[in-house]
């Protein structure tokens, strides 16, 4: 089958590495195309040998970007448009509909109990997810927890499958050479336990609550090393200086060695104050590196004596770190999280969707013909990549 999958953007993200991943590992044949922003993740899927377009969309509201997507899925003939993120289920998921695709997918990455991609869940915002979900045949939740908001949102049972997101498990194995080698570049002593924490810098992570609460423990011989980038950077900093832990806590920035970066750690700490899945807990688990957690939807119901759920405030995050410093644990990878969350298992689950869903639903009778005045015609080959303005990929 042919696949069109839509991304927001493709900057350093859980969803964007984890379409990254899937295209690893699909049977199908499939193409990307990202409204803005192809950022690191579209250069990784090149590398792999991907194909991504970039509609070069500039603002939200952008009506002919609606109609170039269109033209573009009707000339590609996909047999199925796959969806994720908020904004191109917008424009993706109708976009799909007026060039007759005949399978749309969406796969549901962020909805929080209050935020839909740190996008507060306003009437008019989940007014437009709704309205488009009309034009979706499966959205595929990543845990129960985003099944059950997606149902108290609006959207029907019957179109929900659950799917969770996968561990690239080579991406993620421990490397304790890479890690020696992250150490001694970031001035971390290969004899300091080192805690960790990895994820985009903004306050839903609460890394401030983790700076503030490691603050008393840390030391010589006990590091704080916080792994990514975004606004809330400075703000960490000025935590750190204020509680006095700035010259033990080292900011790495934005990185995409995962596996280097989690096998220099000794304590993985996740913070979130609202979670969908938790996929940063699972690869530290992965890896070998004990963590602990405010909330993990993914490790419901998965029995594991190498992460524990902790309060979510200073004093409560401190103690439990405390107790882990005391125990130091032994390096070791949790087998059941790599069973049931491997990644080729995964994308099977979602590429066995995808021929379950095909011949249940043609394309619309007439729909390109009835708007044929509106959604752009195909164009002569030596213009093919007219609409999306930036080809990242090869054709």
């Amino acid at each position: 089958m042919k696949v069109l999958h839509v991304i927001t953007g493709l900057g350093v993200g859980g969803a964007e590495l984890q379409l990254r991943s899937l295209l690893r590992h699909t049977r199908h044949d499939a193409d990307v195309v990202t409204l803005y922003n192809p950022g690191p993740v579209a250069d990784m899927i090149v590398r792999d040998g991907g194909r991504v377009r970039n509609l070069g969309m500039t603002r939200n509201t952008e009506l002919p970007a609606l109609l170039h997507l269109a033209a573009l899925m009707r000339r590609g003939r996909y047999d199925v448009v796959h969806v994720h993120l908020y904004r191109s289920c917008i424009y993706g998921r109708l976009a799909a509909r007026l060039a007759g695709v005949p399978i749309v997918v969406t796969t549901e990455h962020s909805i929080g109990e209050t935020h839909l991609e740190r996008r507060r869940m306003t009437a008019g915002v989940r007014a437009l997810y709704l309205a488009s979900d009309v034009c979706s045949d499966v959205t595929i939740a990543v845990s129960t927890a985003v099944r059950d908001r997606l149902e108290r949102w609006g959207v029907p049972a019957r179109k929900i499958e659950i799917i969770p997101n996968g561990l690239d498990l080579d991406r993620v194995a421990a490397d304790p050479v890479a890690g020696a080698e992250v150490r001694d570049e970031l001035d971390l002593p290969s004899s300091a336990t080192v805690i960790g924490v990895l994820g985009r810098l903004d306050p839903n992570k609460r890394f401030d609550m983790v700076i503030e609460a490691a603050a008393p423990l840390l030391g010589p011989t006990v590091r704080l090393l916080v792994v990514g980038g975004g606004d809330e950077r400075a703000h960490l900093e000025e935590v750190a200086r204020t509680t006095g832990a700035a010259p033990f806590v080292a900011f790495a920035g934005e990185r995409h060695d995962v596996a280097a970066v989690l096998s220099a750690l000794d304590l993985f700490i996740a913070s979130s104050e609202q979670e969908t899945f938790g996929l940063s807990v699972l690869e530290a688990l992965t890896n070998g590196v004990p963590a602990l957690y405010t909330t993990c939807p993914a490790l419901d119901g998965i029995p594991t004596d190498r992460a524990r759920q902790v309060p979510g405030d200073v004093v409560g995050l401190r103690e439990a770190m405390a107790e882990e410093l005391v125990a130091e644990r032994p390096r070791r990878s949790e087998p059941a999280v790599m069973t049931h969350y491997g990644m080729a298992a995964v994308t099977a689950r979602i590429d066995d969707l995808y021929e379950r869903l095909d011949g249940r639903r043609r394309p619309l009778a007439g729909v390109t013909e009835v708007l044929g005045d509106v959604v752009p015609q195909p164009r002569p080959a030596e213009h093919d990549d007219a609409p999306a303005r930036t080809l990242v990929g090869g054709a």
